[in-house]
């Protein structure tokens, strides 16, 4: 289940993952199948090679990308969500949604 997350936030990332852009969209995300996890980072493009090559960076297996036929993306959550995070200076969302090591 995903919440708190804005209304414009989600179409803003919609429409960069659309055109081809790396887009990062944070939002709290609760799943029994993870435990500990109360966050969540999607980081989606429409563009397969881009994403894999983005990932690939950061030790991200291109069998993990999610292939949504529109929105295609990583699901990041626990260690490798904060780091990752950090590495791209998206401090808004680590500071918004309390995220640490």
């Amino acid at each position: 289940m995903a919440f708190g997350v804005k209304r414009k936030e989600l179409v803003d990332w919609k429409r960069k993952v659309e055109k081809g852009e790396i887009a990062f969209l944070t939002h709290f995300w609760l799943d029994d199948r993870f435990p500990g996890c109360d966050t969540v980072t999607k980081v989606g493009c429409c563009d397969l090679e881009k994403l894999s090559q983005w990932g690939a960076q950061y030790g991200l297996d291109p069998r993990w990308i999610h292939h949504d036929p529109r929105f295609p993306h990583f699901d990041l959550f626990g260690g490798h969500q904060y780091k990752i995070l950090m590495k791209e200076q998206k401090w808004e969302h680590i500071e918004r949604f309390n995220l640490s090591p």
